[in-house]
């Protein structure tokens, strides 16, 4: 109760004090956006093993992967070797680093030296390159405090690695994995690890293709610095200096173009792991590519497969289109297009007799010649079989038995039957089409 009566004494007597420091604070906790980095994000397709299947470059022309759930622990040891050792032991800035560098900045008479942490660079990008400044430096500061209030350590690691610039218009460490060196991140050998490393300290003079031999010193001196600090053994660091350095970035896989494009248009700039198996995937792709092949001589250039487990109905290789020329219409994802239906109906027919109770599977069909009106409908092989069971018609794929049943049934009965079914473009009535629809007289997909 003393405390209180203390307290409210005060409070009265610097009323103008209290009110500065109440605005202070409130300007403090509100001072970070709650998003730091509302940039797009590429589309990313990954098997169900998370393999990478393919990517679309972000919506600003950058690729920029979405965020990383975690960091390889040797990409990590040599972020934090590079740009900063005592990341998990400062509140956001480091008294000491900062104090170096206006040492130096004081002496050259010009900024050569940063003495940002990494919390620090997480904001200094967060605003989109700001002129540097002491002034700068002190909202940084200001921003980089509040940051570790309110995020942890990981999560602010997380953001810089894939925030950061890695030269080019490649932004990220997935991102720059892929592009330089083709890999995943988690695979990134101490070599690789280590160039990656040193690129975001200086991405507009520093990338693979460019000044090189500087890049390769950068790289071997903090690899010598890893040594030095016992995080890798003698053999590890002779063997990752003799890596070479890329000398241009590198395509991304496109194990799966069409399916990227199909899921880009729901679910542009996410993550998705689709049910696709990576091992099915490329043997479709190899089959497709060979029989593309072969048919080249006959002008046939498309082909699509698509491969679904039975019982769980998933999707398990997805392949749009050959791997054919603009001319013949590469892009077009078939699997998806509207094409003619065939004999894809027949089936759908027979069911929906066979559930009204209007035929049986021993029914006796006529497969004989026929005319409906000025219709004429043959067999593909041009012969007739006289009487055939329902089930016989329909295994045997017969097209005048079709077109009888589809007759007594009726056009529109039939068209409200396939309604019920998830058949696309199918929509322009019963009339329209007429009998021709059960045997491909319409585009479905």
């Amino acid at each position: 109760m003393r405390l209180f009566v203390v307290l409210t004494s005060y409070l009265k007597k610097h009323r103008f004090k209290t009110i500065v420091f109440c605005i202070l604070g409130l300007l403090y906790a509100f001072c970070l956006p709650k998003v730091l980095f509302p940039t797009p994000t590429s589309t990313i397709v990954e098997s169900k093993e998370g393999e990478l299947l393919g990517a679309l470059i972000a919506a600003d022309g950058q690729w920029r992967f979405p965020t990383l759930d975690s960091i390889p622990p040797k990409f990590e040891q040599c972020i934090l070797q590079f740009e900063d050792e005592y990341f998990y032991r400062h509140p956001g800035f480091n008294p000491i680093s900062m104090f170096n560098a206006f040492k130096s900045n004081l002496k050259s008479k010009r900024i050569v030296r940063g003495g940002s942490t990494i919390t620090q660079q997480v904001i200094r990008l967060s605003r989109k390159g700001k002129k540097r400044s002491y002034f700068e430096k002190l909202i940084e500061l200001i921003l980089a405090t509040r940051l570790e209030i309110r995020d942890s350590k990981a999560d602010i690691l997380r953001t810089y690695v894939s925030q950061a610039p890695f030269g080019g218009n490649v932004v990220g460490l997935e991102a720059a994995a892929w592009r330089y060196f083709n890999v995943a991140p988690t695979k990134l050998s101490w070599g690789q690890s280590a160039l990656l490393a040193v690129l975001p300290n200086a991405p507009s003079l520093l990338y693979p293709g460019k000044n090189s031999k500087i890049l390769f010193e950068k790289r071997n001196r903090l690899l010598k610095k890893l040594h030095d600090a016992d995080i890798i053994d003698e053999i590890t660091y002779s063997l990752a200096i003799e890596e070479e350095i890329p000398t241009r970035p590198r395509e991304l896989p496109q194990l799966a173009p069409h399916l990227l494009q199909s899921l880009a248009q729901k679910h542009p700039g996410e993550r998705i792991r689709t049910s696709v198996d990576l091992r099915i995937q490329e043997l479709a792709r190899e089959t497709v590519r060979r029989h593309h092949a072969l048919q080249l001589q006959n002008d046939v250039h498309n082909m699509a497969v698509l491969i679904l487990d039975v019982e769980t109905k998933r999707v398990l290789s997805y392949i749009g289109n050959t791997e054919t020329s603009k001319a013949h219409h590469k892009d077009v994802d078939i699997i998806k297009a509207p094409r003619s239906t065939g004999s894809v109906l027949k089936p759908f027919l027979y069911m929906a007799m066979l559930d009204a109770g209007e035929l049986l599977p021993e029914t006796l069909l006529p497969d004989v010649p026929t005319t409906i009106g000025n219709y004429q409908p043959k067999n593909f092989t041009l012969e007739y079989l006289g009487a055939v069971s329902a089930k016989s018609a329909l295994a045997k794929s017969l097209n005048i038995p079709a077109v009888r049943m589809f007759n007594r049934y009726g056009t529109s009965r039939f068209y409200d039957v396939l309604q019920s079914f998830p058949i696309s473009h199918i929509n322009k009535g019963a009339d329209y089409y007429g009998l021709s629809l059960i045997l491909g007289g319409a585009e479905g997909s």
